[in-house]
């Protein structure tokens, strides 16, 4: 029978995250490389319905957010999609689901990475060399290691001043855009469009989801979050408002400002290189660095609560699960998704990163959206938010999953059998162990 694990929330930690933190972590947890250069890709696809694509995106991942509110309302310990599953499916598919949540969500800030050297390379060419791209990369990913070793509050804090500081340059695009709509409308060009067709359409739903994606990485650390039932349908809900009006408004001035968005590399520099020259497309640009390094800041203060939520149910080691005597953080876990994070960007390049990610959330979302209806039955009255028709919703959010994996290039994600047998692997050393006693 499944496990619901029942150990208390660790003692040990310091909840210090209150609902609007933990709102700019989810959002913090959401923009980051994807809006600065998949408005072109949509483009591509889809045309001048870019725009369009967006919004219904938005609606779809309303759906996947609206369960995963739902399902989170239950908990305050730490762990996650990790803890969902594992509650309604058991150990097995919780273990299945950390690694690939673990994979995911190391080679999204991996990306991430590698994208603010490579705009780094703008401002100083040599940061693309060999040796100072590694020296970058170990000082980004070691500095943000440091502080959230220091404490959860000063990891918050360093969240919530790159969610505000990224947001910035965003709005300043969109006005930019507007303003050059007014004195300039160009947009898509005359020609043949692209072939609309259903799968161009499920192309760019895929390409959005990984834009909208990233959000569970914030519900990670509730063994640290001041009220988490309660904040954390509000967080999602608000994050997810905030992300969509963002997206839709940059993806309309792009195709209304851009004479050939499709084909355009930076086409958010390029909307304010248009409105106000040089000038603007130098902002965007540190701007986008700021949003890189800020979406690897949210990364690293909440991923490494998986491994301690693994190892605080007695499934991974539990050294994983220690506690810094002094600042009452999981260091070792910290330390470790660090290196990992460290050891993607440097070996691994942003598209691959980028597909292993997309792929493996897409697993997750559709597992622990299926949590909604088994949860329901196994604990009866324990959501603080019920969605209503949560058993249609569930059902959506499933079948959206399994169309969208049908767009997915494999290829390049064969490392996703590896994790699979990895955490197959864990399981079978893990299975009859009981969970650890911390009361």
């Amino acid at each position: 029978m499944p496990e619901t694990p029942p150990i208390p929330p660790n003692q040990q930690l310091v909840r210090a995250i209150g609902r609007w933190s933990l709102t700019a972590l989810v959002v913090n947890s959401i923009i980051g490389s994807g809006v600065f250069g998949l408005p072109s890709h949509v483009v591509g696809l889809i045309g001048k319905f870019s725009p369009l694509a967006v919004l219904l995106a938005g609606v779809g991942m309303g759906v996947i957010f609206s369960c995963f509110a739902e399902v989170a309302s239950r908990f305050q310990q730490a762990g996650g999609p990790y803890l969902y599953a594992r509650t309604a499916f058991g150990r097995g598919m919780g273990i299945q689901m950390a690694w690939m949540l673990f994979l995911g969500q190391a080679a999204a800030p991996a990306a991430n990475a590698n994208l603010f050297v490579i705009y780094l390379g703008e401002f100083w060419p040599h940061a693309r060399d060999p040796l100072p791209r590694a020296l970058i990369l170990t000082i980004l990913i070691g500095l943000l290691a440091f502080i959230n070793v220091r404490g959860v509050r000063a990891g918050t804090q360093v969240s919530n001043f790159f969610t505000a500081a990224k947001l910035l340059p965003l709005f300043a695009v969109i006005g930019m855009g507007l303003f050059a709509l007014r004195a300039h409308p160009g947009g898509i060009p005359p020609g043949a469009p692209p072939a609309i067709t259903i799968s161009t359409w499920l192309q760019a739903v895929l390409l959005l989801v990984f834009a909208y994606g990233g959000f569970e990485t914030a519900l990670a650390p509730m063994s640290e979050a001041k009220d988490p039932r309660r904040d954390t349908p509000f967080a999602l809900f608000t994050a997810l408002l905030v992300c969509t009006v963002i997206y839709a408004l940059i993806q309309w001035v792009v195709v209304g400002v851009l004479p050939d968005a499709a084909h355009s590399e930076r086409p958010l520099a390029e909307v304010a290189r248009i409105a106000v020259g040089s000038l603007g497309a130098t902002l965007i640009a540190v701007g986008a660095l700021i949003s890189f390094y800020g979406y690897l800041s949210a990364k690293i203060l909440a991923m490494p609560r998986v491994t301690f939520a693994l190892a605080e149910q007695g499934d991974f080691p539990k050294a994983f699960a220690a506690v810094h005597p002094r600042f009452h953080t999981p260091y070792v876990s910290i330390l470790l998704f660090a290196v990992l994070v460290w050891a993607f960007a440097l070996t691994g390049e942003f598209k691959w990163n980028v597909t292993l990610s997309a792929v493996a959330r897409l697993l997750y979302y559709a597992v622990c959206c299926a949590a909604l209806p088994v949860l329901r039955r196994k604990q009866p009255g324990d959501a603080r938010f019920r969605l209503p028709a949560g058993n249609l919703f569930a059902g959506c959010a499933v079948l959206m999953c399994a169309a969208l994996v049908t767009q997915v290039d494999f290829g390049q994600s064969l490392i996703l059998l590896a994790t699979i047998v990895i955490a197959w692997m864990n399981w079978l050393v893990v299975r009859n162990r009981k969970i650890p006693d911390r009361t």
